[in-house]
């Protein structure tokens, strides 16, 4: 059997106007390394999430990299995106795992997949145009930013364990994006873990006996999803927090592919329904064997900006590398210890800039901030996430990221549909 790759060029080398394609390759040796790259681009941000909610790291690694072969079977080896696990998941698993057990956050991982899967399906059926009439990048904006800057309080939490340590990972993550040309700018949140860990050791913070202990290849832990018939007030009331991550999945889905499209060809906008419809099914295939949730990674597209490369055989190797790693108990056992002052002062900058990305959502569209109904959107959203409003019915709780979500939606229609039944829209 043929493989849908044509060699680029002579396969050796590329003019420095030249653009690998998604349909293309260059010889093994390189697409390996161009896949060693991704790796290290998504290891950084994909191992912290269980990290920071508990989950083992090892079955995360290993389903990010079956959740990215799927995605790249799905969209036809046309779309080039590597699955890492989404941060927009570590405020509804943490508060999930501290209320019913991890079993329960599971079970929400697995319902944000479906409609994300079901989202996809319609997507698919009727394009994009809805989705941008429901979230235009005011609100889009705002539901990105307060979901990073909700999770300040877990940075401060961390970081005040080991101040030091983290004062020296934090250093290392900023300078390292302007040391660094190229590639190595772009890993600056690994470099900083990897600075900071090394300080970690030497103040003696590391315990290392879970590593001793660990085989070098085996399974990973599997744990199942709660049944919800078991405990249906459990489940119905950990939903809240999980439902507002369908909707940044679709934002952050939809913006991703959208920069391969600017960067690529335009055609692979069409390929939006089945992508959503990958992650979907990715996050559910996670979910019920104990791994996080997934989404596309703008660290990789970053990758393919910097290289011009953007063959999806480099995903299949970067994706099969993941599998190898995450059958690795050595290495989970490795990355478990990681101590707080390392995670405080990484995910100091972290949070910060995954609300940044909500503020660059408004730049990049210029959204306009002279508009009442623009101003009021995002001002009120970002109290509600960043103080953490909640409010409780019976058994249902919602969180500052669910209540932020709903008020950004909910605010942005109803003043625009009221300001043009009376005329007032400036």
């Amino acid at each position: 059997m043929a493989l849908p790759w044509t060699l680029h060029g002579d396969g050796k080398t590329v003019g420095a106007t030249d653009v690998v394609g998604p349909g293309e390759r260059l010889n093994w040796p390189l697409t390996i390394g161009i896949g060693a790259q991704h790796v290290v681009a998504m290891f950084g941000a994909t191992f912290l999430v269980p990290l920071l909610t508990g989950f083992p790291p090892s079955t995360t690694l290993l389903f990010s990299g079956i959740g990215t072969l799927l995605f790249l079977l799905i969209t036809r080896n046309r779309l080039p995106s590597y699955l890492g696990s989404s941060f927009a998941f570590i405020a509804p698993i943490t508060a999930a795992t501290a209320t019913a057990g991890m079993g329960s956050a599971l079970f929400g991982i697995i319902v944000v997949g479906l409609l994300l899967a079901l989202i996809g399906l319609v997507v698919q059926l009727t394009g994009t145009g809805w989705i941008d009439a429901l979230m235009p990048p005011v609100v889009s904006g705002a539901i990105v930013a307060l979901i990073g800057f909700n999770l300040a309080p877990v940075a401060k939490s961390n970081f005040a364990l080991a101040p030091l340590t983290a004062i020296i990972t934090l250093a290392a993550v900023i300078l390292s994006t302007v040391l660094f040309r190229g590639i190595l700018g772009r890993l600056s949140i690994f470099i900083g873990v990897v600075v900071g860990y090394i300080a970690a050791v030497v103040a003696g913070e590391v315990d290392f006996s879970g590593v001793g202990e660990a085989a070098w290849i085996g399974l990973p832990q599997f744990t199942s999803a709660m049944n919800p018939l078991d405990n249906p007030a459990a489940a119905l009331g950990i939903l809240p927090a999980f439902l507002p991550v369908v909707l940044v999945l679709v934002a952050e889905n939809v913006g991703h592919i959208k920069g391969v499209a600017q960067m690529t060809d335009a055609k692979v906008n069409h390929l939006t329904g089945r992508a959503l419809m990958a992650d979907g099914l990715a996050t559910m295939l996670a979910g019920f064997s104990g791994g996080s949730g997934t989404t596309t990674y703008g660290e990789n597209i970053g990758v393919m900006a910097a290289t011009r490369i953007y063959s999806t055989a480099a995903y299949w190797v970067a994706g099969l590398v993941a599998i190898l790693l995450g059958l690795s108990p050595k290495i989970g056992a490795v990355i478990n210890t990681i101590p707080a002052g390392v995670l405080g002062g990484v995910t100091t900058a972290l949070y910060g800039l995954i609300g940044i990305i909500g503020v660059k959502i408004w730049l990049d569209n210029k959204v306009d901030f002279s508009k009442p109904v623009n101003q009021f959107t995002a001002a009120t959203a970002l109290i509600i996430g960043i103080a953490d409003y909640t409010f409780t019915a019976g058994t249902l709780s919602f969180n500052g990221i669910a209540l932020g979500t709903v008020a950004a939606i909910v605010i942005y229609h109803l003043m625009t549909w009221v300001a043009r039944v009376r005329g007032t829209t400036r």
